[in-house]
């Protein structure tokens, strides 16, 4: 039931989660409330009169401390992983426009046959990038597809350029490029382990019911409720930045689009002007 559940917070828009754990964390801080109206009216009716609120005092700073401190180390795991896929996409970019200028050194129908694979590899990448989960199955076979087709082509035009110092360097910047694709993949993939979010949502939820309890009057129990609301989001914030398919915070595709347009103003026979002169 509990990997059902997990499964089922995987799925789900964040702003629904974020709203379930805030009912969840209000209905807890609700019960809070109630255990404490019990507690007192039974120590009236003892006559020992109500508890004094300094051992309360400690038990919430102990308590938002910790969650503080639990919330700032994965907000710094989530943005860590954010910056990589950002970084990758501009190594990417770089990677793709570095075989393009090379591949133009080539002689044809190997030069056009691999200019034409990157750039629809390039097209396909950012579209790729922002597709949704379960819409990007048909994107990711076609970018394999290129992949395995771009090698292809580097394998015959390399028959060619065997003998020349060159072929080094056009081979690594190939496989730059399916290097980089792998890596890109793999960042999408990694996360703060799911383990770790389900603990800080049932934080926050025990957190809501010790608030419940410690607060008191109109004024305690709306700033209690206030907090909550605060953490709950900063919670989503980071369960947004782990979702790069799904969530509204992912990674800018401007490096790849930049140079997609500069792949458009560069076709291979922008190159030939001082060779068709030299002949």
């Amino acid at each position: 039931m509990v990997a059902d559940l997990l499964d089922w917070a995987g799925q789900v828009p964040t702003w629904l989660l974020g709203l379930v754990l805030l009912a969840g964390a209000l209905a807890a801080g609700y019960a809070g409330h109630l255990l404490r109206l019990r507690g007192d009216r039974r120590r009236k009716e003892a006559g020992s009169g109500l508890a004094t609120d300094n051992q309360e005092g400690y038990i919430v700073s102990g308590v938002l401390g910790l969650l503080a401190l639990m919330l700032g180390f994965t907000l710094a795991m989530a943005v860590d992983r954010f910056d990589t896929r950002r970084l990758l996409v501009l190594q990417d970019a770089n990677a793709i426009e570095t075989t393009y200028l090379r591949a133009q050194l080539l002689d044809e129908p190997h030069r056009a046959r691999i200019s034409k694979l990157l750039v629809d590899y390039t097209d396909n990448r950012i579209i790729l990038a922002t597709a949704k989960r379960g819409e990007n199955a048909k994107l990711l076979a076609d970018n394999d597809r290129m992949l395995v087709d771009l090698w292809a082509a580097t394998a015959a035009a390399f028959e060619t350029i065997a003998d020349l110092d060159f072929s080094t360097a056009f081979i690594d910047s190939v496989n730059n490029v399916v290097e980089l694709d792998a890596a890109r993949k793999a960042s999408r993939l990694a996360h703060v382990p799911t383990t770790v979010l389900a603990v800080l949502a049932i934080y926050i939820v025990v957190t809501g019911g010790v608030l419940g309890y410690v607060l008191t009057g109109t004024r305690g129990q709306l700033a209690g409720a206030f907090l909550i609301a605060l953490l709950i989001f900063s919670l989503a914030m980071i369960i947004d930045l782990e979702r790069p398919t799904m969530g509204s915070i992912v990674e800018s595709q401007v490096p790849m689009e930049l140079m997609r347009k500069a792949l458009e103003n560069q076709p291979p026979e922008v190159f030939d002007r001082w060779r068709s002169a030299a002949k």
